[in-house]
């Protein structure tokens, strides 16, 4: 059972305007915004002037003071740790780890240089909301510089799921999506021989996480991979248990 002590603050985009499509994706259990994808209390801010276009297609330093005073509202309720709503706030990383006293966490792309590091000399598949708002900015300000050994497949280019930004007002077929996203993986795997792991940059993909691990065979991390790296390196709890039962 959760306690009522929020462990976890999530900056989410700012109500309404959004995509039909998007809000369909939010409902669903693994998605940043659901509060049931997470097995713990989570804290939810709406960011003012965050949206689909301001923080994906115009990025720019202006909503930054009004993320930093949302995520300082929360940190004051008690969370330890910050994330975003968002894999494209890669690019506020820097600044908002600079601003706030607790760890931040803005994207899921945070991850790169870890699965390369594990990987060997095989590459990374980066699954993401757009293509072509993927810059290689994102992942510099993640740490990761060197963009060699990791190949970009857009969900924009898939016909249902690019409804988001063709047709806004216009709901999606859920079941078509998850196919899709499944199809964007295979067809990763068939093209790049060496592929060692995929990464789903886009918060609204976990849901569909399992499908393609159960699909491909290999690694694929996720905002839930690196939140239960988050919550783990704050809770021993079952290294804690282990180390009880089998130290004598």
């Amino acid at each position: 059972m959760r306690t009522q002590k929020p462990f976890l603050g999530v900056l989410c985009w700012e109500a309404g305007g959004n995509p039909k499509g998007l809000e369909q994706l939010e409902s669903l259990s693994g998605n940043s915004v659901n509060p049931d994808s997470y097995p713990f209390f989570v804290l939810f801010r709406r960011v003012a002037g965050a949206n689909y276009d301001s923080v994906l297609h115009n990025p720019h330093g202006d909503i930054l003071d009004t993320m930093v005073i949302e995520a300082m509202a929360m940190v004051r309720k008690g969370v330890r740790a910050i994330i975003t709503s968002c894999g494209f706030n890669a690019i506020f990383q820097k600044e908002l780890a600079k601003a706030l006293p607790v760890p931040v966490f803005t994207s899921t792309l945070m991850q790169t240089p870890f699965i390369l590091s594990s990987i060997g000399s095989k590459k990374l598949a980066v699954i993401t909301a757009s293509k072509q708002a993927l810059k290689k900015e994102h992942f510099a300000a993640v740490g990761q510089e060197d963009m060699g050994r990791i190949e970009i497949y857009g969900m924009d280019e898939q016909p249902e799921w690019s409804k988001i930004h063709l047709t806004p007002d216009q709901p999606l077929s859920i079941e078509t999506v998850a196919k899709e996203v499944v199809s964007t993986a295979v067809t990763a795997q068939k093209q790049i021989p060496d592929l060692g792991a995929i990464l789903l940059e886009c918060t609204d993909l976990p849901p569909f996480a399992t499908a393609i691990r159960d699909k491909i065979g290999i690694p694929v991390f996720d905002l839930s991979t690196m939140v239960t790296l988050i919550h783990a390196s704050f809770s021993s709890s079952l290294f804690s248990s282990l180390q009880k039962s089998d130290i004598k």
